[in-house]
């Protein structure tokens, strides 16, 4: 497919599918710095606000499975327009008590609601969108993602400085209801030409892990551990930064750089898997991550910190949306939705385990070695990933992913 032809595809799904998820995360990106400044403002520990900051994570894990159900139950839209609904609501009550287990209750439900937005618009994309496509409108779905999330700290300081700290979450309880407006306003599109529509609930998580218990086994545990780098990059940047010394406001700086690296990327890495496969940005993508950590206790000052920061966060924004494209190209068209909550749970999983790793070993030996062990785990992860996409994924190679535009292209599907 040409340029201006893929262009113009992006732009049918950037009313129904993009513009959404660019919204809804702007609120998320609103109100995370502040979650655990709220609970201590409450009256919480430190230990007790660090996991507040945590129970997003935790709720997305215990949803991912229910979700699917939802979504099957009463359609793509209708279970992201319940799942804003709830989360305007949990916004709501956040920015009203000040009661720590109605905080903890309310963010628990608002992470289960997450794992149901985001398993909904990415099955509602992988099914409009055609195959040949599919790349190109995940990482776009993601780099959606990506700019809410950093611009909605902007307009959180903003809502602060004007009403206080628990204003934030006022732009969260906006941006969800402007998501409601937008799934409520626009039209979906029609399902893609080049495949049936999939069939929706007929089997449960345990059935669809019993009949893939092969491929979860394998690339879904790599999945688990992308997982676990890509979350622990954005725990240990500002702790080792803390180690050697750089203010708060140097490392506010690198971070913004990092993540304009990061943003810029989310495209192009599309582009690159429809075109060459998915393991010319996979590997690549974990290869930098797992490097990048390991290089990370050898910075001593600012200019190598904000170096490996950068390359750490290419290796992130190149691989924008591979796991989403390879959890849809590895999905049966039966029971797609059920296929892709397991597929989430475990990169879930991975994410909300990756940060303990750094964590246990700064208590039990020194901060560098924990981030160098999450960095070899990236390694593993690009070299298992090598392994196993061309297994699963008919998109792997750049010679397979010819023969699928050739295939799309006699009308072959």
């Amino acid at each position: 497919m040409s340029t201006s032809g893929s262009t113009s595809v992006l732009w049918k799904i950037a009313p129904s599918a993009l513009l959404p998820a660019l919204v809804y995360e702007i609120g998320n990106g609103a109100v995370a710095p502040i979650i655990p400044l709220a609970a201590l403002a409450s009256g919480a520990s430190t230990t007790t606000a660090a996991l507040m900051a945590a129970m997003t994570g935790i709720g997305r894990i215990l949803g991912d499975v229910p979700a699917a159900k939802l979504a099957d139950r009463v359609g793509d839209r209708r279970a992201m327009s319940i799942a804003a609904a709830v989360t305007a609501l949990c916004w709501l009550a956040c920015l009203v008590t000040t009661s720590l287990v109605a905080l903890g209750i309310a963010l628990l439900v608002v992470g289960a609601c997450n794992s149901t937005f985001y398993l909904a618009r990415q099955n509602y994309v992988a099914e409009v969108v055609a195959i040949t496509m599919r790349a190109r409108a995940l990482s776009t779905l993601a780099g959606a993602h990506r700019i809410g999330l950093f611009a909605g700290p902007f307009l959180g300081a903003g809502a602060i400085t004007l009403g206080g700290l628990r204003a934030a979450f006022a732009i969260g309880v906006l941006a969800t209801l402007a998501t409601g407006l937008c799934l409520l306003f626009i039209r979906d599109l029609d399902l893609s030409g080049d495949r049936p529509h999939h069939v929706r609930g007929a089997r449960g998580a345990r059935a669809i892990f019993r009949d893939h218990r092969s491929l979860f086994l394998s690339l879904g545990l790599m999945v688990a551990t992308v997982g676990a780098v890509r979350a622990t990059r954005q725990i240990v940047l500002p702790l080792w930064a803390d180690e050697i010394g750089l203010s708060a406001t140097v490392t506010s700086l690198v971070f913004g750089i990092a993540n304009m690296v990061d943003m810029s990327l989310f495209y192009p890495a599309g582009h690159v898997m429809d075109r060459w496969g998915r393991l010319a940005v996979a590997v690549p993508a974990m290869s930098l991550l797992g490097l990048g950590l390991i290089a990370l206790p050898f910075t001593q000052e600012v200019i190598g910190f904000t170096l490996v920061a950068a390359a750490m966060s290419f290796g992130n924004g190149i691989g924008s949306g591979i796991m989403m494209t390879l959890g849809a190209d590895a999905a049966p068209h039966d029971n797609r939705t059920t296929f892709l909550s397991v597929w989430r749970l475990l990169s879930d999983t991975g994410q909300a385990l990756g940060p303990v790793i750094p964590a246990a070993c700064a208590a039990a030996a020194t901060l560098s070695v924990g981030i160098g062990l999450v960095g070899s785990l990236g390694i593993v992860a690009a070299v298992g990933l090598a392994r196993w996409v061309p297994r699963y994924s008919t998109y792997a190679t750049p010679s397979a992913a010819r023969r699928q535009r050739e295939a799309a292209g006699r009308g072959e599907g």
